[in-house]
């Protein structure tokens, strides 16, 4: 029996980017400024990120957090593992998963937003760590070889994605045979009609 799958909306994607873009560098840039969402150490706080977690991640990192969830909360990464970080902003949850994985680890976090990189890339400097680096890109586009990783954790970002099954497929031709999703987002309890989906405010807003 033939499956339908979903198709992509029809919404603007590169005017969606550039939505998403221009919201998320003011999170970057002036994180105390206030949104429609909650971010920072709070927003870490009530999401279940102990302060173990935190440890050792510088504040910029942190302060610039607005994650919807926990991918940690589905298990602790392994000694050694590879980690692709979908949509890192800030790089908290890839350092976090950096000191997870150790030296024989390694872990790269992907974001399109230039001053959330930029983040990331200081908060890394500060920290020590060299095993983890950040790499422009977008979760449809992926800038990983196949069969890189064995796990690809994302935190806030899938919702953002018109081409979800896109971006499944990216996450799949990453990893590595038996590898591991772990994404912590947000779900809507009814579908939304097409109109709406062609709405670029309802997507950032």
């Amino acid at each position: 029996m033939a499956v339908s799958l979903p198709k992509a909306p029809a919404v603007d994607r590169e005017s969606l980017r550039d939505a998403i873009r221009d919201e998320y560098k003011i999170v970057a840039q002036d994180p105390d400024q206030g949104f429609h969402f909650h971010t920072g150490r709070r927003l870490a706080g009530i999401l279940g990120y102990d302060e173990g977690l935190l440890d050792g991640v510088p504040e910029r990192a942190i302060e610039s957090f607005a994650g919807t969830g926990n991918p940690f909360s589905m298990g602790a990464l392994e000694p050694g593992e590879y980690v692709v970080d979908v949509g890192s902003g800030a790089g908290i949850d890839s350092l976090i998963a950096a000191r997870m994985v150790g030296p024989d680890g390694r872990v790269v976090g992907i974001d399109m937003t230039e001053p959330m990189l930029d983040k990331a890339m200081g908060a890394k400097a500060e920290s020590g760590l060299d095993n983890v680096e950040f790499r422009k890109g977008y979760g449809e586009e992926l800038p990983v070889t196949d069969g890189w990783a064995d796990v690809v954790i994302s935190n806030g970002v899938f919702n953002l994605i018109p081409d979800k099954l896109g971006a499944l497929r990216e996450m799949a031709r990453v990893l590595k045979p038996g590898g591991r999703l772990q994404l912590a987002d947000i779900l809507v309890n009814k579908p939304v009609n097409e109109k709406a989906k062609e709405k670029i405010e309802l997507w950032t807003g």
